[in-house]
């Protein structure tokens, strides 16, 4: 029983991994998103010190009209989805060597995951 026990754990355990099963928090990502938007609008096309994030996934990197991007970003063929986001809010400055912007990043992974499932709710 005990074996039978492990092997179905063992097989879902499994499928979570293989799976697209997002375990994001929205609403814990949506209080994260408080460190950003001294800078960025996720509801309206307008920028502020950076640019707006209306519609991101999908897009391409430094396209936005009238936001001057650092020459880092315009030439990083970036289109920005979940592994591009996480990557670039977990380090912007490593992610994109000479980036213009200036926050340091999320170091959680689970904070990460929270702010992107926000994003894709609020911005699209």
């Amino acid at each position: 029983m005990k074996i039978n026990n492990l092997i179905y754990s063992l097989i879902f355990l499994s499928f979570l991994l293989i799976s697209n099963i997002s375990f994001a928090d929205a609403e814990a990502g949506k209080k994260i998103f408080n460190k950003c938007k001294a800078c960025h609008f996720i509801d309206k096309e307008k920028n502020k010190v950076g640019p707006h994030l209306v519609k991101i996934f999908g897009r391409k990197a430094a396209v936005i009209e009238g936001f001057k991007y650092s020459n880092a970003l315009k030439n990083s063929n970036i289109i920005w989805d979940e592994e591009t986001l996480k990557a670039y809010i977990a380090n912007p400055k490593k992610y994109v060597p000479g980036t213009k912007m200036s926050f340091f990043g999320l170091k959680k992974e689970n904070q990460i995951l929270d702010l992107i499932e926000y994003l894709k709710e609020a911005t699209n």
